[in-house]
């Protein structure tokens, strides 16, 4: 069984800033972190693996340091990592990266064939969620958004039966094989890697590519120019006013409170 887990390096958000002049994300303040969803996704990855048997893999797409985030993959079990890197790809939006990632996956399956993608939810620089859908819509495979458990993986009957969250509980989806997951942090607990891991990581090379190493691609699908979403601004939300003091007798605050959801008009009588 083969695994491929879709990963990022992401700006650590409790500590990024953003630039006020421009309206965009200051990526140098902060430190690069492997995106944590994906953490999720990886180490679910080797738990899968250990129960069935088979490797798991990842691909990112980023500036050459991105080889971090693969690196820490590795530390977390994946025996290998690709790295797609161009300048071609730069400025991509959600539909222009399923592109380019979906055009690696392509490229991996070719090598050793691929029975399962899995994505974190989202990236926490951007919280779209729809990379992994979008790459799943052009491989043509079942998407499964905000799996919360992988219950059972059949490798003879090619499925996967999986629960995932939904607003008002959750449900459980049978798929066949291969298809893409995307997984909530739910989904398990990042276990401490052990000391092999570790040293594996480190010394670890990804295998790296750029756009002159896929063949059929379509390079207006790429990078900006591929990207139709515009962001028209980008800004910090303001802090949240200290609330109102009531005092008094119970009366007088049910009194004080009444007045108040009467002024913002928050109270409705039927």
């Amino acid at each position: 069984m083969h695994i491929v887990v879709c990963v990022k390096q992401v700006p650590d958000t409790k500590i990024i800033k953003i630039n006020p002049k421009t309206n965009t994300l200051d990526r140098r303040s902060a430190p690069a972190i492997l995106n944590p969803y994906d953490a999720h996704a990886v180490q679910e990855a080797v738990r899968i693996t250990k129960l069935t048997g088979g490797t798991v893999s990842v691909v990112s797409m980023g500036p050459p340091q991105a080889t971090e985030v693969i690196k820490k993959s590795v530390e977390i079990g994946a025996e290998r990592g690709y790295l797609i890197t161009d300048r071609a790809f730069a400025g991509a939006d959600t539909l222009a990266t399923s592109y380019a990632i979906s055009k690696a996956l392509e490229k991996i399956n070719n090598e050793i064939p691929i029975d399962m993608i899995i994505c974190g939810k989202h990236a926490i620089d951007g919280d779209t969620g729809q990379v992994g859908p979008g790459i799943a819509r052009r491989l043509d495979i079942p998407p499964i958004t905000s799996v919360i458990e992988v219950v059972k993986v059949d490798p003879q009957d090619k499925s996967v039966l999986i629960k995932r969250k939904l607003s008002n509980g959750y449900e459980i989806i049978k798929s066949q094989l291969p298809c893409l997951l995307t997984v909530e942090k739910e989904i398990n607990d990042i276990e401490y890697s052990p000391m092999p891991n570790m040293i594996k990581a480190a010394r670890y090379e990804s295998v790296i590519w750029t756009v002159d190493d896929f063949g059929d691609v379509d390079r207006s699908c790429l990078g900006l120019k591929g990207s139709p979403t515009v962001v028209g601004k980008m800004f910090s939300p303001p802090h949240p006013e200290g609330g109102k003091r009531l005092e008094g007798t119970a009366n007088e605050q049910v009194k004080q409170l009444m007045d108040v959801l009467m002024e913002r008009k928050e109270l409705f009588t039927v």
